[in-house]
């Protein structure tokens, strides 16, 4: 009986519309009518650029989730015309450079604008308490 289920087309159309959706598709799936139908109104690129420029944009996030140095929620990526936007905050030198680097050398990346800034970690010392805040005034 549950193979006979999974026979069934509508079983089948709504299995692959799940699959696409949480494989990140569903644009393809309604024609670029969603996110994707936004972005080819509103972007000078062609869409076979935006979609180049995603999957570099994928792949660097890919490297830097690998990478031991890279805290890829520390970084936004941006790609346009092949040219990488590193825009975030880290703590020293050695993440921001590896970032660079990471992002260079993933395919069809022609340039990288490094804008991450390097920022002194927030320590315990630093964090204010309740015995350092001001006391409320009374009304």
């Amino acid at each position: 009986m549950v193979k006979q289920r999974l026979k069934s087309p509508l079983v089948l159309v709504a299995l692959s519309c799940a699959l696409l959706m949480a494989s990140g598709c569903i644009p393809v799936l309604i024609g670029g009518a969603a996110v994707g139908g936004y972005y080819l109104g509103k972007d000078d690129r062609n869409p076979t650029q935006i979609a180049a420029d995603s999957s570099i944009t994928a792949k660097v996030k890919s490297k830097f989730i690998a990478d031991k140095y890279v805290d890829a929620f520390d970084i936004n990526v941006d790609t346009h015309a092949g040219i990488v936007t590193l825009h975030g905050d880290v703590t020293n030198t050695v993440a921001r450079e590896q970032a660079e680097k990471l992002a260079r050398n993933v395919d069809g990346v022609q340039s990288v604008d490094n804008q991450i800034r390097i920022v002194k970690p927030v320590t315990e010392s630093d964090k204010k308490t309740d015995e350092n805040l001001p006391a409320e005034a009374e009304t």
